[in-house]
């Protein structure tokens, strides 16, 4: 009689690999940090043009954690979205290097406007139109993650222990404001983009924001070897003309990797979807570094204020809710297979229908996105997809009001917009059919995820 269950030849030398560091390290809270270069070359798309200045490399960074579970990955990518085949395919490569499984890998993107867009469906739709190159560029996002795969595997021949965790929070003052100015009628007025140099919108309240940034410290004894910083806001300060940079987030972000030399500093961006600098942020380049400068205070602040304790293997948890998302009703697969196959629309145009053809294909199918938490002593990590609405970061930390909520969103890109339920009713550009493609109800999925992983923290 034959096996009812196979194990197939990858899943078993996971399951080997993934063993055997565990064996090796058994008690001991180990790490291993990486950080690749992963810039894209003159004329590769980014964002919104082909790249025509590097004025900035892009990296991949981010740590694996070894315990007595299996390892855990975290990496954050300078892209402005990883999502659909894209996002799988990067946590089934990064867990064969780590020697774990794909739901215990968490890939984000910063959401630069000046970065590379990965889908590897989306770009063979493109592909098979003419369009390849255009608007994504398969081969480079394949070679991405190879190169982090491998830097993953290098750095696994020479881990460091973690003896102790450190928990950091700081203002950030006069970056963040939120993007949906509403009337009185309780239905959007005036929207707030990433610049704005109208006296209404620069006037108007920060509104609803988390004003904080959040460390997560990682210490051999008395030497810190990574930070994991985490705040929401849309990085841009100005962008759209293929001018390859991190923007200003990446720059406070190397800044403190400046000021603590052989200490992998990493930034995840919060619940920003409908947050960004507009208020504070008049588009003129020399508000960059300006905005970088106020960043970096905060990341300083931080961790100097940080809390350390000691922490060993048994601190780690990792815990996971496979979740599928409700398919927005808007979404029409023939009218989108219609604007791909329509030469007389912009790549623009016929990229984005592909985009949203592959997330109805998957979502309509009931495909389920990991949404992940960490947790490690008092700290919390929530990883979430899309460009997420800032009141879910708010939730839960409401739900978990002892302890530190970190949350990294724009994991799977495919979802676009994910807005309250409220927010579908109140117009706007973050709710409309061009921006998000999940319903109304997915608010209630989401947080029934948040707080099931919530809850399972264990007790202190």
């Amino acid at each position: 009689m034959q096996c009812r269950h196979r194990i197939s030849s990858t899943s078993l030398l996971i399951l080997v690999v993934s063993l055997s560091v565990r064996s090796l390290f058994a008690g001991d809270l180990q790490i291993v940090p990486f950080n690749q270069d992963v810039t894209p070359e003159l004329g590769q798309p980014v964002a919104y043009a082909p790249a025509r200045k590097i004025v900035t490399p892009l990296y991949a960074r981010g740590v694996v954690l070894l315990s007595d579970e299996a390892p855990v990955v975290l990496c954050a990518v300078d892209a402005i979205g990883i999502g659909n085949e894209g996002y799988d395919t990067w946590r089934e490569k990064l867990a064969e290097a780590a020697g774990t499984t794909p739901e215990r890998v968490a890939v984000h993107s910063l959401h630069q406007h000046d970065a590379p867009r990965v889908d590897f469906a989306t770009g063979r739709i493109l592909e098979n139109e003419g369009l390849g190159g255009l608007k994504y560029d398969n081969a480079y996002g394949l070679q991405c993650i190879q190169k982090v795969a491998s830097a993953i595997r290098k750095g696994l021949k020479q881990p460091q222990k973690v003896t102790h965790l450190g928990i950091g929070k700081a203002k950030v003052n006069k970056v963040a404001s939120n993007r949906r100015l509403l009337g009185d009628d309780g239905k959007v007025r005036l929207m707030r983009w990433s610049k704005s140099k109208a006296p209404e919108a620069i006037n108007a309240p920060e509104g609803v924001i988390d004003p904080y940034l959040r460390s997560i410290c990682f210490w051999n004894g008395e030497k810190p070897i990574a930070v994991l910083n985490y705040y929401a806001t849309h990085p841009q300060s100005y962008y759209g003309q293929g001018d390859v940079n991190y923007e200003f987030v990446g720059i406070a972000r190397e800044a403190r990797n400046e000021a603590l030399p052989g200490t992998l500093n990493v930034y995840f961006n919060g619940a920003a979807g409908n947050i960004a600098a507009g208020k504070y942020n008049n588009g003129e380049p020399e508000m960059r570094p300006v905005l970088a400068q106020r960043i970096e205070r905060a990341m300083q602040q931080a961790f100097e204020t940080q809390q350390k304790v000691a922490v060993n293997s048994e601190d780690l948890h990792w815990k996971t809710e496979m979740t599928a998302l409700p398919v927005a009703a808007h979404l029409d697969p023939e009218q989108l297979k219609s604007i791909i196959e329509d030469t007389s629309k912009t790549p623009r145009e016929r990229a984005s229908a592909a985009f949203n053809l592959v997330w109805y294909q998957r979502a309509s199918q009931g495909h389920q996105i990991p949404i992940t938490c960490l947790h490690l002593k008092s700290a919390s990590i929530l990883h979430l997809p899309g460009e997420l609405f800032i009141e879910y970061q708010l939730k839960a930390q409401e739900l978990a009001p002892c302890r530190t909520v970190c949350l990294a969103a724009y994991g799977d890109y495919g979802p676009g917009y994910i807005c309250t339920e409220i927010a579908y009713s109140q117009g706007g550009y973050e709710s409309s059919p061009r921006a998000s493609q999940v319903a109304p109800q997915v608010e209630a999925v989401l947080n029934t995820a948040i707080e099931k992983l919530l809850k399972s923290a264990p007790e202190q």
